[in-house]
């Protein structure tokens, strides 16, 4: 356990709230909020912040008092700490400028972002509930030996959140005494920061330059022309029903590319190897809230369903009436999907 001084005080804050009265809870309530000091911890690519850490700002903003914004890599204080700078509601940027972490390995950043938590001690650390955040902050939080509070989707106060278990079928209300908060957020679930008009200034992070654990070799990554699924405001997703790669390129694809949407697929049509697994959605996949979720041969199953039900408008195409994804979908069409599919796209292709 790392004791932090602020955090002596915060409990002592906390020991004078005196249930008596509302002015005295009220007072005591501002006194906490102004106490609190957030870490939101950016993912940073080829020097651009990644959104999945514009939730994690915006989480911190719920939290209340000032947020720091922490970001490492390359040359980042001209690039993605500039950018982030710009973001409303941050205090200030710490940026650490080292090769060593640019591509982000939790086992050389652990380290860098506990020295900066130790130093600028702060009560709440915050990330995106995406693959860096998963894989860096549990680290973290073991080196400060507290408890991490994983994928939240609602913040009732400094010390009480909200996050889904189950595959999102039970709501679970946590409060956490630990002195300093580790949490990973949904991104789903936090939005609405501005990127531009912040004049956050940029400071220099502390560097303990240890002995890297890790080292990157080398990446292959699927590029697309097509809007990034995690973003996109229109998605369309096809499942086992598709029975092949072949069926789910000819049917899928020209839908998506009619609406200008992302694509996407279940898990069992992933196995299936009917698409990439960086296009599944659901609970081992990506989580989405598009304004438009349009899927066709996806029965519905809880761990799919744990992905996309935060979605705007969910429409479903489906053979079978007692399918499970018609009890969440907003619209549904029950029919042969190789009929209605091509027939909706042939629709959209002229109205357009």
């Amino acid at each position: 356990m790392f004791p932090l001084a602020r955090n002596s005080v915060l409990r002592a804050a906390r020991a004078q709230i005196l249930p008596s009265t509302r002015t005295t809870t009220a007072i005591s309530s501002a006194a906490l909020a102004r106490l609190l000091s957030t870490l939101a911890v950016l993912e940073q690519r080829d020097g651009k912040i990644q959104p999945s850490s514009l939730s994690a700002i915006a989480a911190a903003q719920k939290l209340g008092g000032p947020i720091t914004a922490f970001v490492a890599g390359a040359n980042v204080k001209a690039t993605s700490a500039a950018e982030a700078a710009q973001i409303k509601g941050l205090d200030k940027v710490v940026a650490v400028e080292n090769e060593a972490y640019e591509k982000g390995l939790p086992e050389n950043y652990a380290p860098l972002l506990v020295e900066n938590i130790q130093k600028g001690e702060y009560t709440h650390v915050v990330a995106g509930h995406s693959a860096f955040g998963k894989s860096l902050l549990p680290r973290v939080a073991a080196l400060l030996d507290v408890q991490q509070v994983s994928d939240i989707t609602g913040i009732e106060s400094e010390d009480t959140f909200v996050r889904p278990i189950y595959a999102g079928n039970a709501i679970l209300t946590v409060q956490s005494t630990d002195p300093i908060k580790i949490l990973t957020v949904r991104g789903t679930s936090f939005q609405g920061v501005e990127t531009s008009g912040g004049a956050a200034a940029i400071e220099a992070g502390s560097d303990p330059k240890a002995p890297l654990q890790t080292e990157w070799v080398s990446e292959e990554l699927a590029k697309s022309e097509r809007p990034d699924l995690a973003t996109a405001q229109r998605v369309v997703s096809g499942g086992r029903g598709l029975k092949s790669k072949e069926e789910f390129d000819r049917v899928i694809v020209p839908l998506a590319d009619t609406l200008g949407a992302a694509i996407g697929a279940s898990r069992a049509a992933v196995d299936s190897g009917f698409a990439d697994n960086s296009l599944q959605v659901g609970q081992t996949g990506k989580n989405v809230a598009p304004q438009l979720y349009l899927c066709a041969g996806i029965s519905g199953a809880i761990q799919h369903l744990a992905g996309m039900k935060d979605s705007k408008v969910i429409a479903a195409i489906n053979k079978d009436a007692d399918a499970p994804i018609f009890q969440v979908a907003d619209v549904g069409l029950v029919g042969d999907l190789f009929e209605k599919v091509p027939e909706l796209t042939e629709k959209l292709k002229n109205q357009a």
